[in-house]
């Protein structure tokens, strides 16, 4: 699993790295540009942002990724402690938020929480009956199993991140290519008509005019 943090102590930084690196895939930064540079050229599983930076703030760098539909999950840490920053971190699209001093096993329970509930880096139980391990990019039926392409597993898991919110032609074409590679939307209706063969109709229900939810 991949984190990006974005965090300015140097001390504190230093210390959360040694740890997060036990577990986990860490890419580090102290500034707000670099970070959003960096979201836009990795794939991150799970972003970890301080509020308070030196030429910016973490707040912003969500409000920024959000609009152009990242939905990354994110725990933000800060030294904080008045409510209205609570408030406008869940408002900008936080999952999580933790306050300075903090223990980092609690940090850990709360990347693991996040992962259990989002599907990272685990296996997904899509229905009664089927189940997506998103590592290896395949499909368990009790009777079968469906290796996805790359492409096919992104999307779904993506779906199933996303879940109960329609998810647009549009969104995935900006997520999961690049300019060069753009395809048409005709390879989108590929994949999605080859998901729901796979995993039932009903589950990847097409919002006419706008485009699908997973159910």
């Amino acid at each position: 699993m991949k984190l990006l943090l974005l965090e300015d102590d140097t001390a504190l930084s230093n210390i959360l790295i040694d740890f997060l690196e036990e577990s986990y895939e860490v890419v580090h930064t102290y500034s707000m540009k670099k970070a959003l540079s960096l979201s836009e050229e990795n794939r991150f599983d799970i972003y970890i942002f301080d509020i308070n930076l030196p030429d910016g703030d973490g707040i912003s760098l969500l409000r920024e990724l959000r609009a152009f539909n990242d939905e990354t999950p994110t725990i933000f840490i800060t030294a904080f402690h008045s409510v209205k920053y609570l408030q406008s971190a869940f408002e900008s699209g936080a999952n999580d938020f933790i306050k300075k001093p903090f223990d980092l096993e609690e940090l850990a329970q709360r990347i693991e929480n996040i992962k259990k509930h989002f599907g990272i880096d685990a296996s997904i139980k899509l229905t009664q009956d089927i189940s997506f391990d998103t590592s290896k990019h395949l499909l368990l039926a009790p009777s079968k199993e469906i290796h996805l392409s790359h492409k096919e597993s992104e999307c779904l898991h993506y779906f199933y991140k996303n879940r109960h919110r329609v998810i647009s032609s549009d969104e995935l074409l900006q997520n999961f290519w690049s300019l060069e590679e753009m395809p048409s939307d005709d390879t989108i209706r590929t994949i999605i008509k080859k998901l729901r063969k796979y995993i039932g109709k009903e589950h990847i229900v097409n919002i006419r005019g706008e485009g699908y939810r997973f159910e």
